[in-house]
């Protein structure tokens, strides 16, 4: 069998999720926690690649024996979360444990994931929140709030959405399946929540990047298919920072 873990995480000190040699993130930690666990060296296949700083309220992973296809272990289902608890560091949790079947992939078996975006919107500063969204200070008004909810609504449907990629991602195709895409504010935070059937590099960044610029009046809604359309990452938004950036929802 192989283990899947649900688990959430604070990115802030972690340069993204997958192993990397110029510092730490959070596969490493799960390769120390499971092995601790477990008593050896297990493979740990997360479900996405997050970049550093970006948070994760359900990311999803399976885990397996070092070079085997599966994991056995005494420990039931229900305890691994708080055995697995005692090996992590604070901004890592995992939630909720369950057997899967061996030919079960964490990325490839995903039918939708969900990101939000979260900007804190007000001139000031927060220093509760200031690593968990993006400041954007200039007021976002009502008006501005819902000409930003027509242009996410373009975003859904099947497209080529190469104008909302990194430029220098080699991918080559670019055609994802948006489900769902709003805008929406509570209190002084804005969250951007889009459901796709997969995602390119920075995509949700370069998304909120041209709301932003619809907000500011540089893109209106109308233009956003036509964006689309031309594929031309130059005419989409700025890519924004990754730390308002989280990992919404893993669905299988």
């Amino acid at each position: 069998m192989k283990i899947l873990l649900y688990i959430s995480f604070l990115g802030t000190n972690y340069c993204g999720y997958q192993i990397q040699p110029n510092g730490i993130t959070v596969q490493q930690r799960l390769n120390e926690a499971t092995k601790a666990l477990f008593g050896y060296d297990c493979d740990i296949v997360g479900c996405s690649r997050t970049d550093s700083g970006v948070h994760a309220n359900c990311f999803c992973a399976t885990v397996t024996k070092k070079g085997t296809n599966e994991l056995i272990t005494s420990i039931p289902m229900d305890r691994i979360p708080l055995a697995i608890a005692k090996h992590l560091p604070d901004d890592i949790a995992v939630f909720k444990a369950v057997e899967v079947d061996n030919e079960f992939h964490p990325r490839y078996d995903v039918k939708y994931k969900e990101y939000v975006y979260r900007i804190w919107n007000r001139p000031e500063r927060d220093p509760f929140v200031c690593d968990r969204t993006w400041h954007y200070p200039k007021k976002i008004d009502d008006k501005a709030l819902i000409e930003m909810s027509l242009a996410a609504s373009k975003f859904v449907g099947t497209h080529d959405f190469a104008a909302y990629m990194a430029a220098d991602t080699k991918i080559q195709d670019t055609v994802r399946t948006v489900y769902e895409a709003e805008v929406r504010r509570n209190g002084d935070i804005i969250e951007f929540r889009v459901s796709a059937n997969g995602f390119l590099y920075n995509m949700v960044r370069i998304l909120t990047g041209t709301l932003i610029s619809v907000a500011e009046g540089k893109i209106i809604s109308n233009d956003i298919e036509d964006i689309t359309l031309s594929k031309d990452r130059k005419r989409a938004g700025i890519t924004v920072p990754p730390h308002g950036l989280f990992l919404n929802k893993v669905v299988y």
